[in-house]
C-alpha cells in the first residue's frame, strides 16, 4: 500500500457491532467452561475454545488493530504469531493430558 492510498475505517456504529460479537462469543466461551464442567467434553471443549479464540484474533487484529488496511507482510508476521501460540497451546495442553497429539 502506498502512503497516499487510503480506505475507510469502520464507523463508530460498526465498532459497536464488533464490540458486541465479541461479547457474545467471550460469552460462548464462558458458557463452554460451565458446560465442560457438567459433562466432561475435554476434546470437543479445546477445538471449539481454539476454534472461537481464532475468530476473536481475525476480528480484533482485523478491525481494531486496523490490519486488513496493511501490507500482506504485517498479515503474515500475525498469522505466524497466531499459529505458533495455538502450537504451544495444544503441547500444553497434551502435557497436561488433555489433547493427545498424535505423529
Amino acid at each position: 500500500m502506498s502512503a497516499h492510498e487510503h480506505h475507510e475505517h469502520p464507523t463508530p456504529a460498526q465498532y459497536w457491532k464488533i464490540a458486541v460479537f465479541l461479547a457474545i462469543l467471550t460469552a460462548i466461551e464462558v458458557a463452554l467452561f460451565y458446560i465442560d464442567e457438567e459433562l466432561d467434553l475435554q476434546i470437543f471443549n479445546a477445538i471449539a475454545l481454539i476454534s472461537l479464540s481464532t475468530l476473536k484474533f481475525i476480528v480484533v487484529v482485523g478491525w481494531f488493530m486496523h490490519l486488513r488496511y496493511e501490507r500482506p507482510l504485517l498479515t503474515r508476521f500475525f498469522t505466524a504469531g497466531f499459529v505458533l501460540a495455538v502450537a504451544l497451546y495444544l503441547v500444553v495442553l497434551s502435557a497436561m493430558g488433555i489433547v493427545a497429539i498424535r505423529g
